[in-house]
């Protein structure tokens, strides 16, 4: 398991339906900023890069997923510098796998 929810746990302190509201969140929102991500990228739009880095960083985090809030930083931190899209190609795949693998386990865990 590559997500745990002790923060949201913390934050839901025992409401089962803030707990599940995050996590449908999560699954609407971060996968298509994951693809929009991919095709700013494929764009060369540093700054849509920048800013869509940043909006999935949080969620990430949320879920307790250092690696992929690390990968999300690094992207976000390169797309604001507008520098060297071939290292935010090379760290891209890495988020890609983390969050989709995370999508998966969300759906499975919480029957959605």
């Amino acid at each position: 398991m590559i997500y745990n929810l002790d923060k949201i746990n913390e934050m839901a302190e025992g409401d089962e339906d803030f707990i599940n509201s995050v996590i449908s969140v999560f699954l609407d929102e971060v996968p298509q900023d994951l693809e929009a991500l991919q095709t700013a990228l494929a764009q060369g739009n540093y700054n849509d890069v920048y800013k869509l880095a940043h909006k999935i960083k949080p969620n990430v985090d949320l879920l307790g997923m250092e690696q992929t809030r690390a990968a999300a930083l690094e992207i976000e931190t390169l797309g604001k510098k507008e520098a060297n899209m071939a290292e935010i190609e090379r760290i891209f795949p890495s988020l890609k796998k983390d969050i989709d693998q995370v999508v998966s386990e969300l759906k499975k865990d919480f029957g959605l």
